[in-house]
């Protein structure tokens, strides 16, 4: 016989009992998971008394005021709202017997501690991990620390100086080590090829020369090596080759000269390569084409020629291609629609052809080269809004603004002076208006025209802002105290250009208007910032690594440098050069590059015409035509009455009057 089950006697109450059921289940999961979250918060009241003095003792050496940790302060950390917060944060392993904690990593960023790097911090036996980055610290790293077994050590933009000491070839096991933006000097020590775990070495912005040690060749897991605006010499070394796990490599202004190693060929683990600003005669395109995963390309100012090789543009993962300045020539692909390119820089090269189509919402900048001149009509030359697309100076006709999608204008009136308020609104000081160049707005790849024949280039994305939109080009200060014309100013990432058409010729006084508004004047690390850029006027190099701060003994303080320029034909032409040196990370990421608050430009000779500060050559063409007809008619007029005059005066006749008597008589 087939057994069945009684039937349900009351299915509703079994419904309700199997609710209950599973709502007491996840109510001991949730208990279970709070408990499980609350045990480091309850296992961080247990941290050793003597880690808490010492903890105490670390803070108040490095200058920290007010700060007192107890056995509860595992896990501390402080809210931040913006980038320029500080940071404070420690960290515990409480895995150990009897629920005790130990400090394993601390974090004290933006606190401007103005202290020096405590030996003491040995007493935190445990620690692996610190990150001081963004204080006021002085001194050097104490070699007590290597009785740690540290694994990280971030100390970017402090005070740091002497030579990077060589016993931190024993903190064997670093993996991280960041010394950017100190004041460091003399050789790398060849100790650090020691560091054989070691995987980023950051050196950037320091004042290191020297070669590079053939040590660090030893490096080979090495993922992430800066060494960015130094006074390094001799060549790019060969032994990079040996970095076959490198993912990023910035070479940026560092002193060393050229070629680049054709060894490069084989990291092909590259994301992100970087090299700028060497010197060297004249080096071929390096071979890249194995190197297919990067993202950011940077070969700028390499004296490199020669074409562009056809595999660049078939990279998938590149965002970024800088090549400017160079010596490159030949012609580009007739459409460059790689899908992830957003900002292509190929400015002040010898390029050649016809301009090609680019993808859609792309910003390219090719001023300063040698396309042919092409009708405005050309697809390429009316790609719109869809692509930003800078074409100064880009056709080899030479003396071309508007580029080679643009005919030559002529010039309907000639001007004397220019008043320019940079980064701001129209400003009159000194009986003087200068006009704001706000309008401009701001991008990667910048021309601007105004109606007053006067305009600006500009070219570059701020690196490592992590906008790729770009679009803080301008800076305002309206909060400091100095006068309106200083309190905004332009800034570019690579090169800034101004320029004036139509300008009379003859010699001219150009004066370039500066103050630091982006650095402070106190004891805190945003008074670390250094920014270094060239200055062109005419084409002609007048100021090398200007630095407004030191021009103007002071941030926050007004300085004019001032240049005679001699103008032939009618264009004037100032261009400001980031040349790769100067911090980049002073007060955040991403500050750097030529920065200028005014231009004015004078005459140093009478002009032909005057009023207004320009010369019409229409109303002058009108204006003497005019007054030769007026003087043909009064001659006309003088002749007839002349010839009365004689006439009547044979016929004795004396019906003249007086004026035209006299008139007659004296001219006549």
């Amino acid at each position: 016989m087939k057994f069945s089950p009684p039937a349900e006697k009351n299915p509703d109450k079994n419904r309700l009992r199997n609710l209950l059921s599973i709502f007491r289940h996840a109510f001991l999961v949730s208990v279970l998971s709070l408990s499980c979250l609350e045990t480091p918060r309850l296992a961080a009241a247990r941290l050793p008394q003597d880690e808490v003095d010492a903890l105490n003792l670390i803070t108040k050496k490095m200058g920290a005021n007010g700060w007192n940790f107890n056995a509860d302060s595992c896990g501390e950390y402080l809210p931040r709202v913006q980038r320029t917060d500080p940071d404070r944060n420690i960290t515990c392993d409480c895995r150990f017997e009897n629920n005790t904690c130990h400090i394993t990593s601390l974090k004290f960023k933006r606190f401007n501690l103005a202290g020096e790097l405590p030996p003491e911090l040995i007493q935190l036996r445990y620690l692996k991990n610190i990150d001081l980055s963004y204080n006021y610290l002085s001194g050097s790293i104490p070699s007590q620390w290597a009785s740690l077994q540290l694994e990280m050590i971030a100390l970017l933009a402090n005070r740091l100086s002497g030579n990077i000491p060589s016993y931190l070839g024993n903190f064997t096991s670093l993996a991280y080590l960041d010394l950017e933006l100190n004041q460091f000097s003399g050789m790398i020590p060849r100790e650090l090829g020691k560091l054989v775990n070691l995987e980023t070495l950051i050196l950037s912005s320091n004042k290191l020369d020297g070669n590079l040690p053939k040590e660090l060749a030893e490096l080979k897991n090495l993922i992430d090596f800066r060494i960015n605006d130094n006074n390094f010499n001799g060549s790019i070394p060969d032994f990079v080759q040996n970095w076959k796990q490198i993912k990023r490599l910035e070479m940026v202004a560092s002193g060393l000269e050229g070629p680049i190693p054709p060894s490069i060929s084989v990291l092909e683990t590259l994301t992100d390569l970087r090299i700028t600003d060497i010197n060297f005669t004249n080096q071929s395109f390096p071979d890249l084409s194995n190197i297919v995963g990067l993202s950011r390309l940077l070969l700028r100012n390499c004296n490199i020629s020669g074409e562009i090789p056809p595999y660049i543009w078939e990279m998938s993962k590149l965002r970024i291609l800088d090549l400017s300045f160079n010596k490159l020539h030949g012609n580009l692909p007739k459409a460059i629609t790689t899908e992830t390119l957003v900002f292509v820089f190929l400015s002040g090269n010898r390029l050649t052809g016809n301009i090609p189509m680019f993808r859609k919402g792309a910003s390219v900048d090719l001023s300063y080269n040698n396309f042919s001149q092409q009708s405005s009509g050309q697809p390429a030359c009316q790609q719109g809004m869809d692509v930003t697309l800078n074409l100064f100076r880009s056709s080899s006709m030479g003396n071309d603004i508007g580029g080679a999608c643009m005919d030559n204008l002529t010039c309907d009136k000639y001007w004397h002076s220019m008043y320019i308020n940079c980064g701001g609104e129209n400003v009159k000081t000194n009986g003087r208006t200068y006009e704001g160049d706000a309008a401009a707005g701001s991008g990667a790849a910048l021309f601007y025209q105004s109606e007053d024949e006067w305009g600006l280039s500009s070219t570059g994305d701020f690196m490592d802002d992590n906008d790729f939109q770009n679009r803080a080009f301008t800076e305002n200060m309206s909060s400091l105290n100095i006068d309106e014309l200083y309190q905004t100013a332009r800034v570019s990432p690579i090169s800034l250009t101004y320029y004036r058409r139509c300008l009379e010729n003859g010699i001219y006084t150009v004066s370039l208007h500066f103050a630091e508004i982006r650095f402070t004047n106190d004891n805190t690390y945003s008074s670390l910032g250094r920014r270094l850029f060239d200055v062109y006027v005419q084409n002609n190099l007048v100021e090398k690594d200007f630095n407004i701060e030191v021009a103007a003994a002071g941030v926050a303080k007004p300085v004019t440098e001032m240049y005679n320029a001699t103008v032939t034909d009618n264009i004037l032409e100032i261009r400001l050069y980031w040349a790769g040196k100067g911090t980049r990370r002073i007060p955040v990421s991403g500050v750097y590059g030529p920065l200028i608050s005014a231009i004015s430009v004078d005459p140093n000779f009478k002009p032909r015409f005057s009023g207004g500060g320009k010369t019409k050559t229409v109303p002058i063409i009108l204006g003497a035509v005019g007054f030769c007809l007026v003087f043909s008619a009064m001659a006309i007029f003088w002749w007839k009455c002349c010839f009365r005059v004689k006439r009547k005066g044979r016929k004795g006749s004396g019906s003249l009057t007086p004026f035209f008597f006299f008139f007659a008589l004296d001219d006549c």
